[in-house]
């Protein structure tokens, strides 16, 4: 990829407050002043943004992108390509310059989505990175064996990780162990659905997982917000001895929990409990406009809001939880506004954390320390103190009638 010369990022803001000039170069951030101070051949002006490490999308179905309004079409693996790199483009755009995908595999898609989602992900390199996860369904007995021929041809094709969804299989263990065997066999990590609300089998399996010494994500644990009390507690105590970490997935329906509950409204995942324990949480969007959620986007900072207005964090932790957090999902290394960090950056017009959350609807995203999309938006107000402007009429005076 061509680096290009020295960019000078200049005026930003940072959350503390500060404005500041960002020189970056070679993908990184070469050094930092306060603003007006340094130079470079090529300069942005940032007076007016908030610059914030670039985040990342750590859970979504990019396969499934707008089949909520879609046609049913044959599939084909130009269609497919088109519509997740159509999805994580528009997640670029939002600010997500790391993606990761779940893939489906087997039961009748065998591996086009995935060969479709590492072409998508080729055809993206320099603009973004876009992270594949090979999703079987059934894993164990003799239902399972296309899952097993699958996953394992999905991972010698390039596939980022193992999936799938241990509750659906008839023996969930089982499926563990045959995913954790694929995933230390082809260096892979592990990145599991799982909305178990029965604590005995959910400790089992965080005991199993725990155990494997390979990096294994949970999402969305939506059975987490079912339990409580002792169940709760030891759920949680059992998560953070294992050194598993957890995504959740605040704009979608999969990241609350599903079981008998009263009062119409169901409950919360207890994100800020699982972080008091030491429990690594990111954040990400699920479905894209998907039959799991009709008005999904992969927008972070719509994910962080949520976070932050409805799950117990600040709004430096609910960013954390897609950016830091969600970056170390990913295996990717960590970003900071500092001087020797990867350029991985996103600029959005306003003047705190607690603004942008709120309404950041300008941005520039920086990727490899190249700009690689610009979202401007306009807000006009009509001025109802100025007089009606006249009405002219075709060749003649104004119109007064």
């Amino acid at each position: 990829m061509d680096i290009g010369p020295p960019l000078l990022l200049s005026g930003a803001l940072l959350p503390d407050g500060r404005a500041v000039d960002v020189r970056i170069n070679s993908g990184r951030i070469e050094a930092i002043g306060a603003s007006g101070s340094l130079s470079a051949p090529d300069r942005l002006d940032l007076g007016g943004y908030l610059l914030l490490p670039a985040p990342a999308e750590a859970h979504t179905h990019l396969d499934e992108a707008f089949s909520a309004t879609s046609e049913p079409a044959a599939e084909t693996v130009e269609l497919l390509q088109r519509r997740i790199t159509e999805a994580a483009l528009g997640g670029l755009g939002y600010g997500a310059t790391a993606q990761r995908t779940h893939v489906r595999i087997g039961d009748g898609h065998g591996l086009l989505r995935v060969e479709a989602a590492l072409q998508a992900g080729q055809n993206l390199h320099g603009l973004m990175e876009l992270q594949t996860v090979a999703l079987p369904r059934l894993l164990t007995g003799v239902a399972g064996a296309e899952g097993r021929a699958m996953l394992r041809e999905a991972l010698a094709l390039g596939a980022h990780a193992v999936g799938g969804c241990p509750d659906l299989d008839p023996d969930p263990v089982g499926f563990l162990e045959f995913a954790i065997a694929q995933a230390g066999e082809h260096g892979r990590p592990l990145d599991l659905h799982t909305d178990a609300g029965d604590p005995v089998r959910f400790l089992r399996l965080a005991a199993v997982l725990g155990a494997t010494g390979t990096p294994v994500n949970l999402g969305p644990c939506a059975g987490l917000a079912e339990l409580s009390g002792g169940a709760l507690a030891g759920a949680v105590d059992r998560l953070a001895a294992s050194g598993l970490s957890v995504t959740c997935l605040p704009q979608s329906s999969r990241c609350v929990g599903t079981g008998a509950h009263t009062g119409g409204v169901r409950p919360l995942l207890p994100v800020a409990r699982l972080r008091a324990a030491g429990v690594a949480v990111a954040a990400g969007s699920g479905g894209l406009r998907d039959t799991a959620n009709p008005v999904g986007r992969v927008d972070p900072l719509e994910a962080a809001f949520l976070l932050a207005a409805s799950g117990g964090l600040d709004t430096a932790a609910a960013y954390a939880a897609v950016s830091t957090v969600a970056r170390g999902v990913l295996g990717l290394p960590p970003v900071r506004v500092d001087v020797g960090s990867p350029a991985e950056l996103l600029a959005v017009r306003g003047e705190s954390l607690h603004g942008v959350l709120s309404g950041g609807h300008s941005r520039v995203v920086l990727h490899a320390g190249r700009v690689v999309s610009r979202t401007s938006a306009v807000r006009e107000y009509t001025d109802t103190t100025a007089p009606a402007v006249p009405r002219q009429g075709r060749g003649g005076p104004p119109d007064r009638s």
